[in-house]
């Protein structure tokens, strides 16, 4: 028997290791390959089968997660109800611990969380033709945070590779507290629909990658965004700067569209003294210490 519930499930922080833009399509949409890990903070979602249809949002960050009716647990409820009629609902609450506009796919991963919550209630398997329609729906990032693990992305988000096993990363995510819009960082990107870009070679990962060589291939790559976003918010290059000072920091960028920025360390000692640094030296800063994989279990 199902439980009544609620249900919980988490919505973890999508991590962009790499981004590289292969140019716009005459449609609008920018091509892109991105090789995405998920991290181990996460917001939560709980659903409470069969009550009304209701969001409530809390949480530390809820205030930057703008009016109802513009939140992607909606839009996501929306999708699914469209594609499958008649399915169960219920009432979500929406704790948000992660920062908004803030280039970690958040509200993607929020959206997700409502899609997996639904799936389960109504006995929907998660590649089910409705629920990938519907994450699609939603938005580019959605359809990589619906199973939540690490992989290759292309296309505009639409196309996925399979499932990688990452050796765990440890990291460090830092947030200068300045919402950044996705739109503003492609406008200034300033490519013409239909302009495809010369971008050097693709990310090519085996199977069983080793953390020695992930290293060495993530150190090869970039993200193509970066430099757009520092001209929108030049508080990125100084947050990048900042965190590539810490001892031990062995790659520092920029994931999605910012302005969340990563940095990756070899041991825990390091990755915690960075936090305690950046912390003391830039107080109003988001710092956390995560490992990025793949999502963590549902609770």
């Amino acid at each position: 028997m199902q439980p009544a519930g609620p249900w919980q499930e988490l919505a973890p922080a999508k991590i962009n290791l790499t981004l590289h833009i292969r140019g716009r399509r005459a449609d609008g949409y920018h091509e892109l390959e991105s090789l995405v890990a998920f991290a181990d903070l996460a917001d939560t979602l709980c659903l409470q089968p069969d009550a009304p249809l209701a969001l409530d949002v809390t949480g530390p960050t809820a205030r930057g997660a703008g009016p109802l009716e513009d939140n992607l647990v909606l839009k996501a409820v929306e999708a699914l109800v469209r594609r499958a009629p008649g399915i169960r609902l219920g009432a979500f609450k929406l704790t948000k611990q992660l920062p908004v506009a803030a280039g970690i796919g958040g509200g993607s991963s929020d959206a997700a969380a409502a899609l997996r919550l639904l799936a389960r209630l109504n006995g929907l398997p998660l590649h089910d033709l409705a629920v990938v329609e519907a994450a699609r729906a939603v938005g580019a990032d959605v359809p990589v945070c619906l199973e939540a693990q690490a992989r290759l992305m292309r296309g505009a988000g639409e196309k996925l590779g399979r499932p990688l096993t990452l050796p765990p990363l440890l990291a460090v995510l830092v947030n200068p507290g300045r919402p950044l819009s996705t739109e503003a960082v492609f406008r200034r990107l300033g490519l013409a629909k239909g302009q495809m870009l010369e971008t050097g070679a693709h990310v090519d990962l085996d199977a069983a990658i080793d953390l020695h060589t992930l290293i060495a291939v993530l150190a090869g790559a970039r993200n193509d965004l970066q430099p757009a976003a520092v001209e929108v918010e030049p508080v990125i290059a100084e947050v990048i700067e900042a965190m590539r000072a810490q001892e031990g920091c062995q790659i520092a960028r920029m994931s999605g569209s910012g302005a969340t920025c990563f940095a990756l360390f070899g041991t825990l000692s390091q990755t915690f003294d960075a936090v305690r640094n950046l912390r003391r030296k830039r107080s109003r800063w988001w710092v956390q210490p995560a490992i990025l994989g793949g999502r963590p279990n549902r609770t």
